[in-house]
C-alpha cells in the first residue's frame, strides 16, 4: 500500500466492507467455542477483532497483516486486551492451532484454493474458516460489474467459489453475500474521509480520492450483480 492510500485509509475504522454481523452469523454456522482460538487472517486495522472477541469472549484472537501501520492501529486499540495478539506477519505461513481462521476480503490475495490449502495445517481439529470473496450474482454480469473489480480477474460465482472450496479439500457449511449495510459501514465513513482530504490533496492522493470516489460510485449501481459472497467451510 503507497502512501497515498494509507493517508487515506488511516483514521478509518476498518479497510473493507464488513459488519459485526457477519462475524456472529460465520460464527454460529462455524459452531465455535466460547474459549476458541481465532485468528484474524489480513486483519488490517482490527475492524473486526471486537466482534470476533464477542463471538469468543473466552477465546484468543490473533491477528496477522503484512502492513505494518496497520498493525500498530491494532495494537493502539486493542493491544491492551490480554485476549489479542496481533503482529506483522504473511498470512500464508499461520502457525496455529486455530479453532477459527477469519479472513474478510483478503484469501483471494493467495487464491481462494491456494490460501484453504495452506490454511488447513493450521486448522485445530474440528476447525473452520470463514472467508468473503468476489463474487457474481448473476449469471451475466455487466461491463459495469466487471469493471467495478478492476484488473481482478479471479472473480466468481456462489458454485465455482464452492468448488474451488471442496478442490482443497473443504467442506460448505454455508454462504451469504454480505449485506448492503455491511458494505455502508465502509464506504460511508470512506466517503467522508474523501470529502476532508480533497483540500490540499497532493496530485498523488488526489489520484487516490478520485479512483476511491470512483469505486463507491460504481458500487451502488452494480450492487446487485456483484459483491462479497462470506462462506463458512470446514475440511472434510
Amino acid at each position: 500500500m503507497n502512501a497515498a492510500f494509507f493517508t487515506l485509509y488511516a483514521d478509518l475504522a476498518r479497510e473493507g466492507p464488513g459488519e459485526p454481523a457477519d462475524v456472529a452469523w460465520a460464527a454460529r454456522v462455524a459452531g465455535i467455542a466460547p474459549d476458541a482460538r481465532i485468528c484474524d487472517a489480513g486483519s488490517g486495522s482490527g475492524g473486526d477483532v471486537p466482534a470476533l472477541l464477542e463471538a469468543a469472549p473466552l477465546g484468543h484472537v490473533t491477528a496477522v497483516d503484512k502492513h505494518g501501520p496497520f498493525i500498530d492501529r491494532l495494537l493502539a486499540r486493542h493491544g491492551a486486551d490480554a485476549r489479542v495478539t496481533a503482529y506483522r506477519g504473511d498470512m500464508a505461513r499461520l502457525k496455529g492451532p486455530f479453532d477459527f481462521i477469519w479472513c474478510a476480503g483478503a484469501s483471494y490475495f493467495l487464491g481462494l484454493r491456494k490460501a484453504l490449502g495452506l490454511w488447513r495445517p493450521a486448522l485445530a481439529p474440528g476447525g473452520a474458516v470463514a472467508f468473503s470473496a468476489p463474487c457474481w450474482f448473476t449469471d451475466a454480469p455487466s461491463d459495469a460489474a466487471r469493471a467495478f473489480w478492476g484488473d481482478f480477474e479471479d472473480t466468481m460465482s456462489a458454485a465455482d467459489i464452492a468448488a474451488e472450496a471442496r478442490a482443497a479439500g473443504y467442506e460448505v457449511l454455508d454462504t451469504r453475500p454480505l449485506a448492503d449495510t455491511a458494505w455502508q459501514a465502509f464506504y460511508g465513513p470512506l466517503s467522508a474521509r474523501i470529502d476532508a482530504l480533497r483540500g490540499g490533496a497532493t496530485p498523488d492522493l488526489r489520484a487516490v480520492l478520485d479512483m476511491e470516489a470512483a469505486q463507491i460510485a460504481a458500487w451502488r449501481a452494480v450492487r446487485r450483480e456483484t459483491g462479497y459472497l462470506l462462506c463458512v467451510v470446514r475440511p472434510a
